[in-house]
């Protein structure tokens, strides 16, 4: 959507019309829960949801590393560069990983111990303030022609560590059956990130317990055996 045709301004906030389509932009300065209550309440009128964003010409990595095998290195390369990247970034405003996951594990379909170890290793962890996208992968990062990436699907991102992110991300490579692609991505971003495997190896079975919450049955029995896992290796 373009924005380049005001049609209305008012303190905070401009509105630009692009064809049949309106936007209401507002500054930093205006109150974010103000935004997201004007939206819940338009939503509740209409009775249907939707989000609007900028269309990004280009190609996911996933599609470019299916085409281009022979650059696999290359591409994954960037990927952990883009990953690093939104980490090295600090959002105050995003839930905390570890609030998130201890809920999730609460709920998890495991026996009382292994969700009382589950959560005793949770508390143990550092806590950071890095933006972690929480689902990581290949088909979310698209690459424009010039070469630009572009990072889609924001609904899981939280503030936290950045190993929790690694793990999810190295999880979603095994689910998808890329056991060779998941050790190559986690050898990356334990030498770029600087980073023990070990520690990455010690968020995992948090991880899949958080995960197995929302999965698909098959999904979701993989990510248990992970999580009865505690000397994860």
């Amino acid at each position: 959507m373009k924005l380049d045709n005001v049609i209305a301004e008012r303190k905070h906030k401009k509105i630009y019309r692009d064809g049949d389509l309106v936007a209401k932009v507002f500054d930093e300065s205006f109150p974010k829960s103000d935004v997201l209550n004007e939206a819940l309440n338009q939503a509740r009128v209409d009775g249907k949801w939707a989000i609007i964003s900028e269309y990004i010409e280009g190609k996911t990595l996933k599609e470019l590393m299916d085409e281009n095998p022979d650059k696999l290195d290359e591409y994954m390369d960037l990927f952990v560069d883009v990953q690093l990247e939104i980490l090295s970034k600090k959002c105050p405003l995003l839930k905390r990983i570890k609030d998130k996951m201890q809920d999730k594990i609460s709920q998890a379909d495991l026996d009382a111990t292994t969700r009382y170890e589950l959560h005793t290793r949770l508390a143990s962890m550092k806590t950071h303030s890095k933006v972690c996208h929480g689902d990581f992968n290949p088909s979310n990062v698209i690459i424009t022609p010039d070469g630009t990436p572009y990072v889609l699907d924001w609904s899981h991102a939280t503030q936290g560590n950045g190993a929790a992110d690694a793990a999810r991300t190295y999880l979603l490579f095994m689910l998808n059956g890329q056991e060779e692609l998941a050790e190559k991505y986690l050898r990356l971003y334990c030498t770029k990130s600087d980073t023990a495997r070990q520690y990455i190896n010690n968020w995992m079975p948090i991880v899949a317990a958080s995960q197995s919450v929302k999965g698909n049955p098959e999904e979701r029995e993989l990510l248990l055996r992970w999580a009865s896992v505690f000397d994860y290796q």
